[in-house]
């Protein structure tokens, strides 16, 4: 005895048999919608994947307890540079409470123009960069400065210094409040930063002892001959 045919199932949201057409696009719909809900939890596996390898990374990775502003011994630096460099290297004395978290020799790049350069922190926690630079030109002198003009010359320990104030509002002016200026022999002296003009004075101070010692021993070298 043969089977009667089953009968077309009722859709319930239909109340009666779907058509062929309606089932194709039913099916359509439902691979759409599993392939998109399959392509977002690849997304999130691979997302938390990553996340897991980061965080891997940082715990393996070791980690130096040594503070990013450490003092350095210029001084020592200074000597171990200076039999590769013909113009005596500035090695200012300051007071206690100054330090130093940089200091380096910078070989000249596209300008030519080499220099040797200190960083500062002052007492009062604020920064000073000194830079010595090896004949320097006006250009070089420019771009450290942001191609701002003097406003002011003023004699510090018997040395002419021209000063620089930043005219950009506060927020832009970086690590550039006001710089300092001279030139002796063969070198540029720039002092350049964020402390007040005290500071900068007793920086410039340093500096000119080094400049008035290195043309007194040039004048006698040269009355010698």
């Amino acid at each position: 005895m043969s089977r009667s045919p089953r009968p077309p199932r009722v859709v319930a949201e239909l109340g009666r048999p779907e058509t062929p057409e309606e089932r194709a696009t039913r099916l359509a719909t439902n691979s759409k919608n599993y392939r998109a809900r399959k392509t977002i939890n690849n997304l999130v596996y691979a997302l938390l994947a990553t996340l897991g390898a980061v965080i891997v990374l940082v715990l393996i990775v070791p980690r130096s307890d040594t503070p990013l502003d450490r003092e350095i011994d210029y001084a020592t630096v200074a000597a171990q540079v200076q039999p590769g460099v013909d113009e005596p290297l500035v090695v200012p004395a300051l007071p206690v409470g100054w330090r130093a978290n940089a200091a380096q020799w910078r070989p000249g790049g596209n300008d030519g123009v080499s220099s040797w350069y200190l960083g500062l922190l002052t007492p009062k926690n604020e920064f000073i960069g000194l830079t010595q630079a090896v004949d320097a030109n006006p250009t070089w002198l420019a771009e450290q400065l942001d191609k701002v003009d003097p406003t002011d010359t003023i004699s510090i320990n018997g040395v002419d210094w021209d000063v620089y104030r930043n005219p950009a509002p506060a927020a832009d002016r970086g690590n550039f409040e006001s710089a300092l200026v001279t030139e002796a022999g063969d070198s540029s002296y720039l002092l350049i930063g964020t402390a007040t003009d005290e500071e900068l004075t007793v920086l410039a101070d340093a500096v000119a002892e080094h400049i008035n010692t290195e043309q007194t021993g040039t004048e006698q070298n040269g009355s010698n001959e």
